[in-house]
């Protein structure tokens, strides 16, 4: 997937950012890290998020909704609806941000900001801006 370095660069220009992977949440493989991991191994933390981002995509309450308002079928709705995950910790924040892929949509960036140095909704917007610019590259 091209661009993972250049997408991992961008994000930890970000203030208070201390760490960022692509993670293959079906793997839970690190498909590119940078920065710091809040447990000092980038393997590990992907393994770790990628248990909550698949705990999250498939669960049926947070489906896409069809029309009439029932919940989408896997069939109905390649990749999962869920646009992003966070997670707050006292000292930091963990933004989880799915990425659609033309193939499977298993892919996510993590985010590992400082909590007093960051700005959440920037971080938030941004990570989606890096996500959508990932799959276009």
């Amino acid at each position: 997937m091209p661009g993972i370095d250049e997408c991992l660069l961008d994000v930890m220009r970000l203030p208070g950012a201390r760490g960022a992977s692509v993670v293959d949440w079906t793997s839970g493989l690190a498909l590119g890290t940078i920065g710091d991991s809040p447990n000092d191994d980038h393997e590990a933390t992907a393994a770790e998020t990628a248990e909550v981002a698949r705990m999250a995509a498939e669960q049926p309450a947070f489906a896409a909704l069809a029309a009439g308002g029932a919940a989408a079928g896997p069939e109905e709705a390649p990749g999962t609806a869920v646009e992003d995950l966070i997670v707050t910790t006292r000292d930091g924040y963990h933004l989880l941000r799915f990425v659609e892929t033309a193939f499977d949509s298993s892919i996510f960036l993590h985010l590992w900001l400082d909590r007093s140095a960051g700005n959440l909704a920037l971080a938030r917007m941004r990570l989606g801006e890096s996500a959508e610019r990932l799959v276009l590259e």
